[in-house]
């Protein structure tokens, strides 16, 4: 087996010692080229260029950043399960939603443990990505498509997601206690909190107008609070197209609510109200907004955006499980 390990020698929780230890352990198992990134993008760099060589197996040891530039160097020419190679993960940031919600668990020797069994036992599944690009005849249109693997974010959680980037370029370490403050800012500094600038719009359904927060969710959990999993669209999952919760009002007694809902959020049941719009397997919607609002994939704000367009892709990529 001809792999590629891809390791982010910033990734939050893993050392060199640790990256070098399943370098190591990978390498007994197949012909395996590690490289680390040295610039933003390179990862996707990495990824492009072992599908364009044919190689068997890309390992992204990383965080979500990590694996999404990654999922994109792999899918440059679009989705091909059966040509292109399989996708590892091996989780090393500070949240690791995607390879959580594969159920791989979060530390990253373990993890290593699993991929290795998973390889001699042939697990595999193939999974839904999501597929984000500027609208068709919006300023944003020469915007270049970018997929995401588990969640994308259009106005109120994007800025939290910003305001957090922001902090970390300033030294600060990425910890849930940074996104709890940074959000308790976005929420008082909010213009549009009590009357949405969006509206969301699908083939066959009326439009939705007045959005504050559009969360679009390829997977459940969302995302993660520590240990704790926070499920926005509980029946999101890899096997259908994308799900959206979306609030209309971002009042103090609604964001106590909503905030309370999804801390005690369970597989079962998500938020849920009369400012809230919950759609699930969605193939095709655009999100437009009247102002340029920030706007986020898979973690990584992108900056300010006023539409975009996004596709559920079923069955787009192979994932060692």
């Amino acid at each position: 087996m001809r792999a590629l390990l891809v390791a982010n020698p910033a990734a939050t929780t893993t050392s060199a010692r640790t990256r070098d230890v399943l370098i190591h352990a990978l390498a007994s198992e197949m012909k395996l080229e590690a490289v680390t990134t040295e610039y933003r993008g390179h990862a996707r760099d990495l990824g492009r260029r072992a599908a364009e060589n044919g190689l068997d197996l890309v390992v992204a040891l990383g965080g979500d950043g990590t694996v999404n530039e990654v999922v994109n160097g792999l899918l440059h020419n679009g989705p091909d399960p059966e040509r292109l190679p399989r996708l590892a993960v091996v989780p090393g940031g500070s949240t690791n939603v995607f390879a959580r919600a594969l159920g791989l668990p979060n530390d990253a020797v373990e993890a290593t443990g699993a991929l290795l069994d998973a390889l001699r036992e042939h697990r595999e599944r193939t999974v839904g990505l999501g597929l984000a690009a500027g609208a068709p005849g919006s300023e944003d249109e020469s915007v270049p498509a970018r997929w995401f693997t588990f969640c994308a974010g259009f106005g109120f959680d994007a800025g939290v997601v910003g305001r957090v980037e922001q902090q970390r370029e300033r030294g600060k370490r990425s910890t849930h206690a940074l996104y709890v403050r940074q959000l308790m800012r976005q929420f008082w500094e909010e213009p549009n909190r009590r009357r949405g600038t969006v509206t969301l719009e699908r083939p066959g359904a009326d439009p939705v107008a007045d959005l504050v927060l559009s969360i679009v969710c390829n997977t459940s959990p969302w995302t993660y609070l520590g240990n704790r999993p926070l499920y926005a669209s509980p029946e999101a999952s890899f096997d259908t197209a994308l799900d959206v919760l979306a609030l209309s009002r971002l009042s103090t007694p609604a964001v106590a609510r909503y905030a309370t809902q999804l801390l005690t959020s369970t597989p079962e049941r998500g938020p849920r109200g009369k400012d809230a719009v919950t759609l699930h397997d969605l193939t095709d919607f655009t999100l437009h907004s009247k102002v340029p609002l920030p706007f986020q994939m898979d973690g990584d704000h992108l900056g300010l955006r006023t539409s975009v367009q996004f596709t559920g892709v079923r069955r787009a990529l192979r994932v060692i499980v």
